[in-house]
């Protein structure tokens, strides 16, 4: 057995703490571009910003099933000593994300067009986020270097960088060695078992995009103010969820490498830590935002009208932590422990949850829309919590420890 049955906090964070500064980087760009955009003053543009980063977030989101399935397939074969499988793991997802990778370069403007029109923003608001968007796709027209284009071309080169810094990081762990025989890359076995995994994982996702996509669209429709309101809270979510999604890391990687050594006190016990740990950061990221949250508003916005709106709803963003730990802690053991079907299934039913609490609330308009979400985020990891027992009886019924 190549895995201790041993989890302490060092372990959590040795993994949790790097994941923690890399994740941060994704809304510090998102927070960058809210902020120069912001400080013009002109609400249309911000709302444009939203509209696009959420559409090109969710296309992010949609196919991050390949690294939640990936990392947990990595990790359990590091736990069972299967070391041999770790090329052919990264092999397989680098050539499934170039084959999906391309078809989005091909299908996103016209899949862009689609949803703007779906979201019904403003006509200011839907060509501004149009601009944004469509720089996004023509990475070689740098000449744009002010307002909105320069926001987006400022994230196509951050994104550019992460993706080839990271080929250098795996080229190097792997010693120069990425090639991989054809028959062990298309292995039929494992193939159809890496497609189960992804196919539940990406109906997840979808289902998870769907909740955020209806919130920003029902933001859209209540105006250009509204929507570049919550576009400035957005940004704290994404704080929060980028912090609490580095300890989901630390499960998925743990839980992983127990599931596959078919440690069950070992599996147990990172669950406990990543969950204990996740409440101890929802609780100072909570009081953050308390304490300086209307000061980032400010920083991110000078529309007096977006300021006062943003500073009304502080509210919900200083709660939704202490709501979202379950979420995002489970969602990184059911993913170490490859539970891709009842994670699917679950996040239906939250979708379900979330639309039915925005029917009840409706009527308290932008208040209600914010309370659908903390049900929504308050359902996904009430649920998975639920689940958990029985899912770690069954996966470990033949296990003594």
């Amino acid at each position: 057995m190549h895995f201790k049955s041993s989890v302490s906090t060092a372990q959590v964070f040795a993994i949790a703490g790097p994941a923690m500064l890399a994740n941060l980087t994704t809304p510090l760009i998102g927070i960058v571009s809210t902020t120069a955009i912001g400080r013009l003053g002109d609400a249309a543009l911000l709302g444009g910003v939203a509209m696009a980063s959420v559409i090109f977030d969710c296309m992010f989101w949609l196919f991050g099933f390949l690294r939640m399935s990936t990392l947990a397939f990595t990790a359990q074969s590091l736990g069972a000593g299967e070391m041999g499988e770790l090329r052919s793991l990264l092999a397989r997802g680098l050539v499934v994300a170039a084959a999906f990778g391309a078809g989005l370069i091909l299908l996103q403007l016209p899949l862009a067009s689609v949803v703007l029109e779906a979201m019904g923003g403003s006509t200011r608001v839907t060509e501004a986020a149009r601009t944004y968007f469509a720089i996004l796709t023509m990475v070689l027209v740098l000449g744009l270097d002010a307002g909105i284009a320069g926001a987006a071309i400022a994230a196509v080169v951050a994104e550019a960088t992460g993706l080839l810094l990271g080929i250098l990081v795996a080229r190097h762990l792997l010693r120069r060695r990425l090639a991989v025989p054809r028959a062990l890359l298309f292995d039929r076995a494992r193939l159809m078992r890496m497609f189960s995994v992804n196919r539940d994982i990406m109906i997840r996702t979808a289902a998870l995009i769907t909740a955020f996509l209806f919130f920003t669209a029902q933001g859209a429709r209540s105006g250009d103010v509204t929507l570049a309101s919550n576009s400035v809270l957005n940004n704290f979510l994404l704080i929060s969820a980028f912090f609490l999604d580095g300890l989901a890391n630390a499960a998925q990687q743990l839980c992983g490498q127990a599931f596959g050594a078919r440690d069950r006190h070992a599996f147990s016990a990172a669950a406990r830590l990543v969950v204990a740990w996740g409440f101890a950061f929802a609780i100072a990221v909570a009081a953050a935002f308390a304490a300086f949250g209307a000061h980032f508003i400010d920083i991110m916005t000078a529309a007096e009208e977006v300021r006062r709106m943003a500073r009304e709803y502080l509210i919900f963003v200083i709660v939704s932590p202490l709501l979202a730990v379950f979420a995002f802690a489970f969602d990184g053991i059911y993913i170490g422990a490859t539970w891709a079907r009842d994670m699917r299934n679950l996040m239906l039913l939250s979708l379900l949850i979330f639309l039915t609490a925005w029917l009840v609330l409706r009527s308290f308009g932008n208040a209600g829309l914010w309370g659908a979400l903390l049900a929504h985020y308050a359902a996904r990891g009430g649920l998975e919590a639920a689940r958990y027992p029985s899912l770690l009886k069954q996966t470990f019924a033949n296990e003594l420890n």
